[in-house]
């Protein structure tokens, strides 16, 4: 099993900054690729930014050249840096973590495993 606890949101004002964290513990060997989403009041999740275990990462094209997703694989932990806040990237962050299949190491099964989330609002 892998625990997933983000921590960072918090109140900023528009055109400022924030690092959001999750902190993964338990079977982390198994975790592959890593992502950020998020929810907006009243909106459905979306996906905000992934990144691989080599380092590869994607980003929603709202959120491209703002934040960037990193991960620190000796610290399992990964991190969205946001820059440039707008009023409409006010939403809960969660953090998920995606479990590769790999027999040969133990991880028999596929899944992801979110966090709770953390609240980031920003202010206009």
């Amino acid at each position: 099993q892998v625990q997933l606890v983000e921590s960072g949101g918090g109140l900023v004002q528009a055109g400022g900054s924030l690092r959001l964290s999750c902190a993964a513990s338990g079977d982390t060997i198994c975790i592959g690729g890593m992502g950020w989403h998020r929810q907006a009041p009243g909106k459905e999740r979306e996906l905000v930014a992934t990144i691989t275990s080599s380092g590869s990462t994607k980003y929603v094209d709202s959120v491209k050249g703002r934040f960037t997703i990193s991960r620190d694989n000796t610290k399992n932990t990964l991190y969205l840096q946001m820059n440039s806040l707008k009023p409409e990237d006010t939403a809960v962050y969660y953090c998920n973590a995606r479990q590769t299949v790999t027999p040969a190491i133990g991880c028999i099964y596929g899944m992801d495993y979110w966090g709770k989330g953390t609240l980031v609002t920003v202010s206009s």
